[in-house]
């Protein structure tokens, strides 16, 4: 009985480590072919910009100011509410095009997501 537990512990050890693996993908962040790529929002400025990805990743915005963001495509394709400070938004691109975006109570901010 022992014996079975800890071949037991050992499979279900590997299985973990493997499910890990798998879904760390190998994958920096902002690799092309990851499903999620960060771009923050900081000192009025969108970075990265423009940030490139494949059809399916999902973009998120993070406000690191003290102010208020939104991110607001131009061709209404999305549109965050209001990001408070540390406040987060996402949007999967499923087709590939280029997209511009901007913050709407800072005009000037504007960034580009390029999907292939």
């Amino acid at each position: 009985m022992r014996r079975f537990c800890m071949a037991l512990w050992t499979l279900m050890s590997a299985a973990a480590l493997l499910l890990s693996v798998c879904a760390a993908g190998f994958v920096h962040p902002g690799d092309e072919r990851s499903t999620r790529v960060s771009v923050t929002i900081e000192n009025y400025a969108f970075q990265p910009d423009p940030v490139t990805v494949a059809a399916g990743t999902t973009v998120i915005w993070t406000n690191r100011d003290e102010v208020s963001h939104t991110v607001v495509s131009n061709d209404g394709l999305f549109s965050s509410p209001e990001l408070e400070a540390n406040q987060r938004f996402e949007f999967t691109f499923k087709k590939a095009g280029s997209f511009a975006y901007f913050c709407s109570l800072h005009p000037e901010m504007k960034g580009k997501v390029i999907v292939k």
